[in-house]
Parts: C-alpha cells; structure tokens; sequence
C-alpha cells in the first residue's frame, strides 16, 4: 500500500499527513509542489471529483499575491492555473491508488489503512 502525497514541506497539514502515514507504516512519496508541480493529468482527477472550487485556496498568499480573487475563469482555465501556480491549491492532496482526498482528512486515511 503506497499513498501520494503532494504539498510544501511548510504546509503544517502537508506535515501532518506525512507524519500520520509514517506513525502507520504506509509507504508514502512525497511529492514537494515547489520543487515539481503536479502534472495536468493528475490535478484532473482531483478536480473529476472534488470540482475546481474545492482545490483552489483561496486564502493563500499566492492567491492574494496574484489577484485572483474576483477572477471567474472556466474549469479548464483554472486548471491550467493550478498547473503553473501549485501553491495555490489547498493541501495536501492526497492519493492511494483511485482513492482521493482534499486537505487534511484523518477520518478518510484510517479508512484507507484499516
């Protein structure tokens, strides 16, 4: 059982996630947005299931930093968005096999390990 974690070593949930399948033993691969960004075919899944809005965090300093907030873009703009800008996503995106989940999300990864 291996699980994908992507985040920023600063992100305090990205930390917690990590730490949480580690106390587990479950193999994780952590994925450090500011050194690579999570390709397009990898943000879709996450946006198939938890739609754009939900991935997108809007109280991030980059958000704020590039004026996005009164922005009203299409799902396909605001992927291409989160393609080249990752540390506006709400983390940790978390993946195991076709199992997905959004931010930090303790009662969804005891299901997965259990």
């Amino acid at each position: 059982m291996d699980v994908q974690i992507f985040g920023i070593q600063k992100s305090a949930d990205t930390r917690k996630a990590l730490r949480f399948f580690k106390e587990r033993r479950v193999k994780a691969h952590f994925v450090d947005l500011k050194v690579r960004a999570a390709s397009k075919g990898e943000l879709t899944r996450f946006v198939q299931k938890f739609g754009v809005d939900a991935l997108v965090d809007r109280e991030s300093k980059r958000f704020q930093a590039l004026g996005l907030g009164a922005a009203r873009y299409s799902e396909k703009k605001w992927l291409e968005i989160l393609v080249d800008e990752p540390l506006i996503l709400r983390m940790p995106l978390v993946r195991m096999q076709n199992l997905l989940s959004l931010g930090p999300a303790e009662e969804v990864w005891k299901m997965w390990v259990a």
